[in-house]
């Protein structure tokens, strides 16, 4: 490998545009980058560089006359990778290109087209499908508390995602393990009653936004030809994780032809569950033939100990006898471009609450090092895990924030302060002081300079709030650095454009989130919890691809990781139960240097180093 570039250096302001464009860029990015006819098809490892690399190469087609912007569409999979990607495009110049989620770019075209393709006014979204599920469900009196509802509604959106009706459902659902036990006809039923609200009260789910969209353009010729014409060029990130239903449209977007560049790690296929498949990424150069593949392997993310570590995750795998053929690709080996950092950590505890006391004063020792508590994470398997963790937190006096809940801009105390904001805005007096304004209105819901000591609901309320207090702060640090006034009407402006775009503000505090959520974040300092036989991997992982998409989405925990890394198991889930919990197998292949030393006693960890 060549050795590792600059990517900071700054650039040359007299170079021609294209080539300030490419200037930073690694041999590899630089080949996506110039690659502007598809097919193309990147395998970027997680810390690589990859958003870096496919922006670059749309600023580039754009900069050098061979794309037009507007008729450029980048798909992504979350509202927030679409802003970063919005912004990055921005700076290098690329403004006009379209970057969207699956869903949101098909909504877009469903309500222009929908008038003439199909009459009539396009039936109203919902975006919660538990009150219609609920109902369906106490119809054929079925349990409705919030754990079932959630599972049915996950069943239902996979068979939709996989692109099943009520009737061809039962066929291909017969071996999955059915939510709450209940047997396939049940869940045909519910599908079939939860379909029929929905029609009767003219309201279609996300899952239809994709399945009209595709109707529309399959049947209607008028339209797909005035899409096809409108996007000539595609870029999709996060292959890795495209559906039947989203590759059975974007085959539509394209109309047989085939200036599409796809982006994906089949390593980080952490989503099945939900009607996901990495085959879409693996047999894409056998569906495009003379298609250029690429990879990038450099990681810029992680020091070489974390790095390593993650490697030899993936190194252990063996296939099963039940493997599936194919489904386990030759992982990229990456190759570490950071010096050299700490070794990861080993600690075993007792119980739950040990581990989370542990996890709280290495924690402390962290912020005491100056490690920013933004740049701190704790990751875990399930939500039920995070409890230990707030509390200990919480105790220790360290703010933390809750990932993975409710989207930040639909919580009621946000959208109360929003609300709350923008009537005080239209009041506000030019001299009034926009941070002290926004603490006062906000602590009617809940704010106070002070975070509460307690957990649960009081305390995700005061952390919401927190953080819109911590954007008004950062906003007027901004603006003064830019010797322009800063008031509470652009505070409020900078709000609705986040609400727009789902943009939730950066909140002051440790990370604590889900294994599943934390994909495509990154921190300084990460903390995978609970790491023991039964939680990673799961229990109800008994296949081979099951047990290997629980090795993947711990790999993924670990590439989180830029410098700190501490692992965690332990013994028992209280104090004082039997020691019977083991380490989960995946640390076999990772501590096999280590040497043996007895259990720690409760409220101690036990830390060695990985050997590399």
């Amino acid at each position: 490998m060549d050795a590792p570039l600059d990517v900071d250096a700054p650039l040359d302001v007299d170079a021609p545009l294209d080539e300030r464009i490419l200037a930073g860029l690694d041999p590899e990015q630089r080949e996506v980058a110039t690659t502007l006819r598809g097919p193309v098809c990147v395998l970027a490892g997680a810390g690589t560089g990859k958003t870096r690399a496919i922006t670059h190469r749309i600023a580039y087609g754009i900069a050098t006359g061979v794309y037009v912007p507007q008729k450029v569409l980048a798909l992504t999979f979350t509202a927030r990778a679409a802003n970063e990607m919005r912004n990055r495009l921005r700076a290098l110049g690329a403004g006009g290109v379209q970057t969207r989620t699956f869903h949101a770019a098909a909504l877009r075209q469903l309500q222009y087209f929908w008038p003439q393709a199909v009459g009539g006014p396009l039936p109203g979204l919902v975006e919660h499908k538990a009150r219609l599920i609920t109902e369906a469900a106490q119809n054929m009196r079925l349990s409705t508390d919030r754990a079932a509802v959630r599972d049915l509604a996950s069943e239902i959106e996979w068979a939709k995602v996989s692109m099943l009706t009520p009737d061809t459902y039962p066929t291909r659902a017969a071996h999955r393990d059915m939510p709450m036990g209940y047997d396939v006809r049940t869940l045909q039923r519910l599908y079939q009653s939860y379909e029929e609200l929905k029609t009767d009260r003219h309201l279609i789910d996300f899952e239809d936004v994709l399945l009209l969209t595709v109707a529309v353009l399959e049947e209607d010729e008028r339209v797909a030809a005035t899409v096809r014409e409108q996007y000539r060029h595609f870029v999709v990130d996060e292959y890795q994780d495209v559906s039947p239903l989203q590759q059975r449209l974007l085959d539509q977007w394209l109309g047989g032809r085939d200036d599409v560049c796809v982006v994906g790690d089949a390593s980080q296929t952490i989503y099945s569950f939900t009607g996901a498949t990495s085959r879409h990424l693996l047999e894409f150069p056998r569906r495009h033939p003379g298609g250029r593949v690429i990879e990038l392997v450099r990681d810029y993310r992680s020091t070489p100990q974390v790095v390593e570590t993650a490697n030899r995750l993936l190194a252990a795998r063996r296939p099963g006898r039940d493997s599936t053929p194919g489904a386990w690709a030759p992982p990229l080996r990456l190759v570490a471009q950071r010096p050299d950092g700490p070794p990861p950590s080993w600690n075993e505890y007792a119980d739950d609450e040990a581990e989370a006391a542990g996890t709280a004063a290495r924690i402390k020792d962290l912020l005491d090092e100056g490690v920013p508590a933004a740049e701190i994470a704790v990751l875990f398997r399930t939500n039920g895990q995070s409890q230990a963790f707030e509390t200990a937190l919480a105790e220790a006096g360290i703010g933390y924030q809750l990932r993975g809940t409710e989207r930040f801009f639909n919580r009621p105390e946000v959208k109360q302060g929003v609300v709350q904001l923008r009537t005080a805005a239209r009041a506000a007096d030019a001299s009034d002081d926009p941070t002290r304004l926004v603490r006062d209105i906000l602590s009617s819901l809940g704010y106070s300079d002070r975070a509460p000591r307690s957990t649960g609901a009081v305390r995700e309320r005061w952390e919401s709030l927190a953080s819109l207090v911590s954007l008004a702060d950062r906003m007027a640090a901004d603006f003064a650095a830019r010797g322009e006034d800063f008031g509470l009407p652009a505070f409020v402006a900078e709000l609705e454009r986040r609400v727009a775009q789902q943009d939730a503000p950066v909140m002051n505090g440790v990370t604590l989130a889900s294994l599943h959520s934390a994909k495509g974040l990154e921190w300084d300092a990460v903390f995978l919890a609970g790491l023991s036989e039964g939680l990673m991997p799961i229990s109800f992982a008994e296949t081979s691809d099951e047990v290997d998409e629980e090795r993947r989405l711990l790999y993924v925990g670990i590439t989180r990781a830029r410098e700190h890394l501490v692992l965690s198991w332990t013994l028992s889930r209280t104090p004082g139960g039997r020691p019977t919990r083991k380490p989960s197998r995946f640390l076999d292949a990772l501590r096999d240097a280590e040497p043996a030393r007895p259990p720690a006693s409760r409220g101690r960890s036990r830390r060695s180093r990985a050997h590399s």
